[in-house]
């Protein structure tokens, strides 16, 4: 059977995160669509692999891709959305601080808005650092003023779109930071879901003070160019040649 739904999940040093989380969807989505599961190995230097293909051993709706080096979240994410099978794509962070369970209700939120191009879910309750956490206030704060893209937490690696739609997207190395103003700029709605944060399950953050700020607010000068750049966005109708006239009979 063709799965509706990949979760996609790009992973760098998250061993012991891979089995619970992997339980967890099975959870959340066996009683509800059809998915796969699809990790990427983003050049993980522990035994993030080994879990992934042990718990692979009993699952056939699980899949591994491994890039051939360390090339960070959004080529992960780039290749599994080349790689995935369902017409629909669920992003989520692998250290186990989105919650699964809250994967039907991006799902419905998906189905009740036609022609939606995103659901994005926006963390309340945020289990981060006081410092992350301004770093987050002041990132989204610019952003929001700057690309009007009508979310306070652009930067949660956790939302749901079309598989076309992703492939869509210009890729560059925070494009994962700005998908509400990547896929507005493609003409398409964007719809957002409360979801409750959860602490990190075990490991440690990828990220640094440069990458959630300073790098992030450079992006999106270049996210704002893009979409300056894209103009507004035409619809396209087909024409046929309108049918012959009818004959007189008396002809």
């Amino acid at each position: 059977m063709t799965p509706r739904l990949t979760v996609l999940i790009p992973v760098r040093d998250e061993e012991a995160n891979i089995l619970p989380l992997v339980e967890e969807i099975e959870a959340a989505l066996g009683p509800v669509v059809a998915y796969e599961i699809l990790y990427v190995n983003d050049g993980s230097t522990d035994g993030t692999e080994g879990a992934v293909l042990r718990a692979r051993a009993d699952r056939p709706q699980l899949r591994l891709l491994a890039l051939d080096r360390n090339s960070g979240k959004a080529e992960a994410l780039r290749a599994g959305a080349a790689a995935a099978r369902g017409e629909l794509i669920v992003l989520i962070d692998g250290d186990g601080q989105n919650n699964p369970a809250d994967i039907p209700r991006l799902l419905a939120a998906f189905d009740a808005a036609p022609g939606a191009g995103l659901a994005m879910a926006q963390r309340v309750g945020r289990k981060d650092t006081a410092f992350k956490r301004w770093q987050s206030r002041t990132a989204n704060a610019i952003r929001k003023r700057l690309l009007r893209d009508d979310t306070r937490d652009a930067g949660c690696g956790f939302a749901l779109l079309p598989r076309d739609v992703f492939r869509s997207l210009p890729v560059f190395a925070g494009m994962h930071r700005f998908l509400p103003a990547l896929v507005r700029r493609e003409g398409r709605p964007v719809v957002f879901v409360d979801v409750v944060d959860r602490p990190r399950r075990a490991g440690v953050s990828k990220y640094g003070f440069f990458d959630r700020l300073w790098v992030g607010i450079a992006d999106m000068f270049g996210v704002l160019w893009l979409i300056r750049r894209r103009g507004r966005v035409a619809t396209a109708a087909e024409l046929t040649p309108p049918p012959p006239a009818p004959r007189d009979a008396g002809a």
